[in-house]
């Protein structure tokens, strides 16, 4: 089964970085974040990529072209034979296939130009910049068993301030209690799977909105499913929530290192 990263975004939210790179290509513990999300798919036998480029995509393209040059020792001789050796060349069993989705395209359309990439199957499908111990196998099983169009991850994000526990009468302050992810609604997590008939909802107009009018049609048919992750899931939007995914990582304490 195929995997369908939208990896073209602004990242508008994260510009620090942004302005030099596209968000998918921001890094974490060394690695961009999307080599993160491409490992984590691969852990569960996933290893078919089809990625949607826009803002910068270029520089995803080189990241890949130059792929073993990142992860293998070298040497290069420069002397008469003039050749380039590669030592421990560590390979991904992976196929990427970069696609350029428009600069400005929205998420609705990218999907809708990776079609003839895609085929007549279903296919995962998520965002390039959240990480997550969701368990694909039982995504996947969750999926089988109530064949609808397309099933999304579903989670509650803990909140962002901890909540203040006042006395009714007197307003006085008696604690700081951290919000508990339960306390909140269910969100779009991403990590979903879909089948192609997801095509016949979109068009590759650039301003259609894969999460409104697509998916909202879906869910007015009843062929929208839950797949409810009570784990570890965390995006990266803001300066902030990088800075979260990069102390877990170099404290070896990654929930989404499952590789």
């Amino acid at each position: 089964m195929k995997v369908v990263i939208l990896a073209g975004g602004l990242g508008t939210r994260i510009s620090e970085e942004s302005h030099l790179r596209p968000k998918p290509m921001i890094e974490i513990g060394g690695n961009p974040i999307l080599w993160h999300i491409m490992k984590l798919y691969s852990h569960y036998g996933f290893n078919e990529f089809i990625i949607c480029l826009g803002y910068k995509g270029y520089m995803i393209k080189e990241y890949f072209a130059d792929y073993y040059l990142h992860t293998s020792d070298i040497t290069f001789d420069f002397t008469a034979e003039n050749k380039m050796i590669i030592h421990n060349n560590i390979a991904e069993p992976w196929k990427v296939t970069l696609v350029d989705t428009g600069y400005h395209t929205q998420t609705g359309g990218r999907i809708k130009k990776v079609q003839k990439y895609v085929g007549n199957e279903p296919f995962l499908l998520t965002y390039g910049d959240g990480v997550s111990d969701v368990d694909m196998t039982a995504l996947l099983a969750h999926h089988q068993q109530h064949r609808p169009i397309v099933t999304m991850t579903a989670i509650q994000p803990g909140g962002r301030f901890g909540v203040l526990d006042i006395n009714n009468e007197t307003t006085t302050i008696k604690k700081f209690v951290e919000k508990a992810k339960e306390d909140g609604g269910w969100i779009n997590g991403g990590f979903m799977v879909v089948e192609p008939k997801i095509f016949n909802y979109l068009s590759e107009d650039e301003s259609l909105i894969f999460e409104r009018q697509p998916l909202e049609t879906i869910a007015q048919e009843g062929k929208l499913q839950a797949f409810k992750h009570h784990g570890f899931w965390q995006c990266m939007d803001t300066q902030r929530d990088k800075a979260i995914l990069e102390k877990l990582w170099e404290s070896n304490k990654a929930p989404w290192k499952i590789w």
